[in-house]
């Protein structure tokens, strides 16, 4: 199975579409014609839409209180990754499965929700300290 893509909804699209543009190098994308009357945006990587978002005003209509609890992506290059979100200033944890040859980093998107990126290549515990996400 890979991922298609995950659609999210915000309150606040710009700021969550420039996140995901300025932190994984997504690109934005035009929606097909039978959805552009919903307000959103579609971002890419490879020329294929991964993230798809879509305009919320809350709790509601077509919105119930369940929700996936995070997505993950799978990434290279750990320590630049890391970097990145650093000098962003984006606060994040860490998580270490050397039993999986894993390192993940986890952190929240403008709006509430919870990414992890997984990294292989990189697995080799190091002793860096997070930043509390």
């Amino acid at each position: 199975m890979q991922l298609d893509h995950v659609t999210l909804r915000t309150r606040n699209l710009a700021r969550t579409r420039d996140f995901f543009i300025e932190v994984f190098g997504l690109v934005e994308s035009t929606r097909p014609e039978a959805i552009r009357r919903i307000p959103g945006h579609w971002l890419c990587t490879g020329g294929e839409p991964i993230i798809h978002l879509i305009g919320s005003r809350g709790l509601g209509a077509g919105s119930g209180p369940e929700a996936w609890d995070h997505v993950g992506f799978r990434l290279t290059g750990y320590r630049e990754f890391r970097a990145r979100i650093e000098q962003l200033g984006i606060r994040y944890s860490t998580m270490d499965l050397p039993e999986l040859n894993e390192r993940r980093l986890i952190f929240h998107a403008p709006c509430g929700q919870l990414i992890g990126t997984v990294f292989r290549e990189d697995a080799q515990l190091s002793g860096d300290k997070s930043r509390p996400a």
